[in-house]
This record gives C-alpha cells, structure tokens and sequence, in this order.
C-alpha cells in the first residue's frame, strides 16, 4: 500500500466501538455523459438541508459515475462475436452484453451454466467485467466500470473540498457476487482519502494475544452500509456515513486486490 507521511494513529482495540450514521443523498437527477457528479453531489445535500462534516465517507455508486464519464454504451451499437452468440444462446442471454463482457475483461476466470467471472482490467474479479444492464436506460444501454475508478473517486474528494472547504473520503462501490456465498454485497471498487484497510497485525486482542492475520477490509464494509441505506431500487445513487474513525492517506481501491502470488484460487 502507498504510505503517507501525515497518516495519524490507528485505533486500538480497545477504544469504544463507533456509532455511524448513514444518510441517503436522493434528488440528484438523471446524470448524463460530461456532468460534474462531484458538483451534483454537493447541490443534493445542500437542498436536503445536509451539510458535509469534516471526515464524512462519501459513498457513490459506481453507475452513476460511469454515466457521468460516457461509459455508457448503446446495445444498438455492439456487434457480438461468435464465441459470445454461441455462448449467450445455450443460456438465453443478451450476447452484446457478453460481447462486452469479454472486451472489458482481462482473462476469463470462469465459464459455466450461463455465468460468466472475469478479471478486468482493474483485477476485479466479478461477473461480465461489471457490465450492467440495470438502472441505465430500461435495457437500450449497458454501462461499464469506470476507467479508473480510485482516480474517478479522487476527482469527487477534490471537488467536494473544493467546493466546501471540507475534506471527505470518498468510495465508489458496485455490487459483487460472492465465492460460496448466495447473494450480492456491495465491494469499494474506487477510493480516495483514506486507506481502505485496517491492519491490526501485532496488536493485542482484549485476552492478550497478538493478532497474525487481521486485516479488515473496511472500504468494502463501509460499501455495504451504504447499499443497505441507497437500496436497489430507491434511485438514490450516494450517502454519507458519519462516524468512523478511518486512517487517511493516500489509499487506493486496487491496494485491496490480492496478487496471484498470495491467491490460492487462481
């Protein structure tokens, strides 16, 4: 992980558990390629009568700001290749959207009873590279991940700073699917402000012994609040958790992919 000179102290163990507070930032509208999210955001929160605290998590998901960057792509316009028609008739699914699928993706990863695990170019590993039918335009359009989600998250901080004077951590989040796991949970594929892990190796539980192992995923965590508060079909596309104590820094959503030497499923 990239370190960061000004990085403050982590919690220990033993400090109080904190109480968090999420809050939906609905009426921002349809977003469209070339809109300023950031801007977007802050108008929301400012006509809900909210106002940005020192230290908030900002939480977008991650098809707004992929409409906002244009990487949005019309089906009309996507001519499948024969691997992805043969494959998408066997299964009854939309072949442009397995076209697309394929040409987001940076290997197959897996190929079985219609689904389809890729790795992206990112090194997400998640089903068709991310690419969603859903939410977009009722079925004409697919949107794809955002080219660099972390740099798409750090242009969101800067301007809410910018725009407030008040300095927030951001993450873009999707929803991904789970090894051995039924259901979706929300993942932080883009961050900026903070470190998206917390390493409590050679701390020291409340019985004593030194934690080898620890290492919370709390970027990701923090995306699940906010899918539990934003929902799937309430179109509220952000929110703001108050509350949490993280460790700024110059954090980044690719810190948490693990590399093929230290996966054992690959």
């Amino acid at each position: 992980m990239n370190g960061d000179t000004n990085r403050e102290q982590l919690p220990s163990m033993s400090e109080a558990p904190a109480e968090l507070r999420a809050m939906p930032i609905v009426g921002m509208g349809e977003i469209r390629a070339g809109d300023s999210l950031a801007e977007k955001l802050v108008e929301a929160v400012r006509r809900r009568g909210l106002q940005f605290v020192e230290r908030d998590v900002v939480v977008v998901k991650h098809k707004v700001v992929s409409k906002a960057e244009g990487r949005v792509v019309p089906l009309r316009s996507v001519k499948p290749r024969p691997e992805a028609t043969e494959w998408a008739s066997q299964y009854n699914l939309d072949a442009r959207v397995i076209e697309l699928a394929l040409r987001e993706s940076k290997r197959i990863v897996r190929q079985q009873q219609g689904v389809l695990i890729t790795e992206t170019r990112h090194g997400l590993v998640c089903a068709n590279s991310g690419v969603d039918v859903s939410n977009v335009d009722g079925g004409a359009s697919a949107a794809l991940l955002p080219e660099d989600p972390d740099g798409s998250a750090e242009e969101i901080r800067r301007v809410i700073q910018q725009q407030t004077g008040i300095s927030v951590g951001v993450i873009i989040s999707d929803s991904f699917g789970r090894p051995w796991r039924e259901g979706l949970c929300e993942a932080a594929i883009g961050v900026a402000g903070f470190l998206p892990v917390r390493d409590y190796r050679g701390q020291k539980d409340t019985h004593g012994y030194t934690l080898h192992s620890s290492i919370e995923a709390v970027a990701d965590e923090l995306a699940c609040v906010a899918g539990l508060v934003c929902g799937k079909l309430s179109d509220t596309p952000a929110c703001i958790i108050r509350g949490f104590s993280y460790e700024a820094g110059r954090g980044r959503a690719s810190d948490m992919v693990r590399t093929s030497e230290r996966d054992l499923f690959r």
